[in-house]
């Protein structure tokens, strides 16, 4: 059990890391002076490792002994409950290229289950968030996940891997299915922003594959505390570090959406 100022000192120093690396990385979106790769089309720049500094340095000076799991660095492990998930720069290809759709993305574990998520849009100065049962948020308004029942009238969202091959072949199978019976399919390339999307409604659907927990603990939870549904493509709950493949819906076209998925997943095993 957590008390009431422990949450409290834990989501404010979420909330000052997010803003403060999505400052950083707004500032730096302009003089981008290292660019590696870490697969075929997995990118990471120095604004990546330097937006990662910056929010372990801002949660180790509250939280010393806390454990963190980061997309660019080694695990930093320990005997504490708390575990921080960050993602300091969920979508780095549209960053490198100037598409202005990325975010910083931190969630906060505690004995295993995600108690805290942000999402900060530095673009757009949007920041969504969410603490366990007290639901979830934008910039202070509370956000709920659409009201359409159907596929027909949705507007999704997917996101495919880095590297091609089954897995790809397989979600071009759903893109099709899906798209030929609903209003339409997006593909911006931030899972943390698109599941922050069908929080606020914007979205009725999102799913992907070939994701790390990073890319989605706090979007996962803020889509459940807007009222939405999380699982994995079998139906099954989601967990944070089997995160390889998602479905988050408003929770009416869930099964519809599930159905379509499995149904091409099949055809192809």
């Amino acid at each position: 059990m957590i008390d009431d100022s422990k949450l409290y000192d834990l989501f404010q120093t979420a909330l000052i890391a997010a803003q403060s690396a999505g400052k950083l990385i707004k500032h730096s979106s302009h003089n981008i002076l290292h660019i590696d790769k870490k697969g075929r089309v997995n990118l990471v720049t120095e604004v990546d490792r330097r937006s990662e500094e910056l929010i372990i340095s801002i949660i180790h000076d509250s939280f010393p002994e806390h454990r963190i799991l980061a997309e660019e660095t080694d695990e930093i492990v320990g005997n504490s409950p708390y575990r921080w998930i960050i993602d300091p720069l969920d979508g780095t290809t549209n960053f490198v290229h100037g598409f202005p759709v990325y975010a910083v993305s931190i969630a906060v574990e505690f004995n295993g289950k995600i108690i805290i998520g942000v999402v900060f849009d530095p673009n757009r100065n949007e920041l969504f968030s969410a603490i366990e049962d007290t639901g979830a948020f934008l910039n202070n308004k509370r956000l709920n996940v659409s009201q359409n029942k159907a596929l027909s009238d949705s507007l999704t969202a997917t996101g495919f891997p880095y590297e091609t091959g089954t897995a790809f072949e397989i979600n071009m199978k759903i893109f099709k299915s899906v798209y030929e019976v609903s209003q339409g399919i997006r593909r911006a390339g931030s899972a943390a922003l698109d599941l922050c999307y069908v929080a606020a409604g914007r979205f009725d659907g999102f799913w992907e594959f070939g994701l790390n927990p990073w890319d989605v603990a706090a979007g996962a939870l803020i889509v459940k505390e807007a009222g939405g549904t999380v699982t994995c493509f079998r139906g099954n709950q989601f967990q944070t570090d089997k995160a390889s493949e998602i479905i988050a819906t408003n929770g009416r076209i869930h099964n519809e959406l599930l159905q379509i998925i499995n149904t091409n997943r099949r055809i192809n095993l």
